[in-house]
């Protein structure tokens, strides 16, 4: 059985929410032109982890299949994403980053970590070794790995 949650951590929690909330628009905002979030995270996933099918690419995304179906074809009728049929399953295709779509991920990537960067300068060292210190935690959180 877990223990109940003191009141401490149940308002850091509730901080925790609202700053990631707040640095996740804040950072929206800068380097993706015409892009929304959804469509810059997808786009971003497959440059990262390469050409994927839509039911796999909106489990990574965490999304219904039908919205991530609208957003990438919002990327294909941009020129960001194309088509390509499935060497594993003729019946189905990937999605799979056009060479614009990785520079679009890169320079987005670019400026939203510069603009981050920008901010964490402004902060003291404690408050930068106390960000530091919890990456991991975070990573965690959202279930990725340790860089």
């Amino acid at each position: 059985m877990t223990a109940p949650i003191d009141a401490e951590v149940e308002d850091a929690t509730a901080r925790l929410y609202l700053a990631i909330g707040r640095l996740a628009r804040l950072l929206r905002r800068t380097g993706s032109p015409g892009l929304g979030p959804g469509a810059v995270s997808a786009l971003a996933t497959l440059a990262r982890c390469g050409p994927m099918r839509l039911g796999d690419l909106a489990t990574k995304e965490g999304v219904a299949p039908p919205t991530l179906s609208r957003i990438v074809a919002a990327l294909v009728e941009a020129g960001y994403v194309k088509r390509e049929p499935d060497p594993q399953d003729g019946r189905a295709w990937l999605a799979t980053p056009t060479p614009e779509g990785e520079t679009m991920v890169s320079g987005v990537r670019s400026a939203r970590v510069r603009e981050l960067q920008r901010r964490i300068e402004q902060l003291t060292p404690e408050h930068v070794a106390a960000l530091v210190s919890a990456l991991d935690a975070l990573e965690t959180l959202v279930g990725e790995e340790s860089k």
